[in-house]
């Protein structure tokens, strides 16, 4: 899929004009945007361990490593990598279980998405199109509106969940039957992580941790904005905020598709195809759409290296904890916690 996806995004371009574009661009923004993406990846960790903070403690600083180190893997394997975060955090330290790791994670996400998502919506209403493409704007409208309407509904789903995620694992303890023992193990780590995913979700019933986690959420996706218009600028187009928000918003789409190398190819052919609607000619789009990339990814996949290559990060640990007997032993120490709190 990457390889088909990088050959449409190349095959008309002139890769002259393209290695042209990079080399006229103005470096010290390319470093300063750079450094607020850095700033997004500490927002992003802090976040990380408000979203942990109902479950366990925890120490910012492994939660710093192993944010790093998640995205560097998404780099090099692409979203498939997303297992490298919540499995690193705890080897890091053991007072994080892996499925309170993993569902807070996923809630993550949830975030993350509404958040673009709101964002690119909102900025669509007073988004102004060029004579040329007001057309394809009006399909983009609509699209941006299903999205808000899809998330909204995943939104209302996760809060009714946790008022009754009691009712719901009893009633799916009944009506799972215990069979053979896979069919067990799969039950037993369906409810634990459905149990841990309730607990995480008192981010969205608690003021003080909704506020928190959405001042986080503000801060990082601020400092991802920023360092795109900062991109945009070393490049010399005379964006504003409301451009950064619509390109980015086909970027988030972009960087969903499960492709190696940080989804290569499909970030670039989405960057790419939105820089075009605003009328930016296809070679700069797509100079401007792989710097981009690497501005949102290279950062994190140095420092995870350097991790790494300093001895934090122990393969073969990190292995073993995503093997099927850990995961089994790790259910059952779930359900013995579960018990005790009981």
């Amino acid at each position: 899929m990457a390889v088909a996806i990088i050959w449409l995004f190349g095959r008309r371009l002139d890769w002259a004009q393209v290695k042209l574009a990079v080399q006229k661009s103005d470096w010290r923004l390319i470093l300063l945007a750079v450094a607020f993406v850095l700033l997004g990846y500490l927002w992003r960790a802090i976040r990380w361990q408000a979203f942990l903070k109902p479950l366990t403690e925890t120490s910012l600083r492994e939660v710093w490593i192993a944010t790093t180190v998640g995205f560097g893997a998404v780099l090099v394997f692409g979203r498939i990598a997303e297992v490298v975060r919540p499995a690193v955090l705890p080897l890091r330290d053991k007072r994080v279980r892996p499925a309170a790791s993993f569902v807070t994670i996923m809630v993550e996400r949830l975030y993350d998405m509404m958040a673009v998502v709101l964002l690119f919506a909102v900025n669509l209403l007073w988004f102004r199109p060029t004579t040329g493409t007001a057309a394809d704007f009006s399909r983009v409208r609509i699209l941006g509106w299903l999205l808000v309407g899809l998330l909204g509904t995943a939104l209302a789903l996760l809060v009714w969940f946790k008022r009754r995620s009691r009712s719901v694992i009893g009633w799916l303890d009944g009506r799972i039957g215990d069979g053979s023992a896979l069919k067990s193990r799969l039950k037993r780590a369906l409810l634990s992580t459905l149990d841990q995913l309730s607990t995480a979700l008192s981010v969205l019933s608690d003021a003080r941790l909704l506020a928190i986690s959405i001042g986080w959420t503000a801060l990082l996706w601020s400092s991802v904005a920023v360092a795109s218009l900062l991109v945009f600028r070393a490049f010399g187009l005379p964006f504003g905020m409301s451009q950064v928000l619509f390109v980015l918003g086909w970027s988030m789409v972009g960087s969903a598709v499960p492709t190696p190398g940080g989804a290569a190819g499909a970030f670039h052919a989405a960057t790419g195809a939105a820089l075009v609607l605003l009328g930016v000619v296809r070679e700069q789009a797509a100079a401007i759409a792989i710097i981009l990339h690497l501005v949102d990814f290279a950062p994190a996949a140095l420092f995870g290296l350097f991790y790494f290559l300093r001895g934090d990060i122990n393969v073969a640990r990190l292995r073993a904890s995503t093997s099927t007997s850990a995961l089994e032993h790790a259910v059952e120490d779930e359900k013995v916690v579960l018990a005790e709190t009981a």
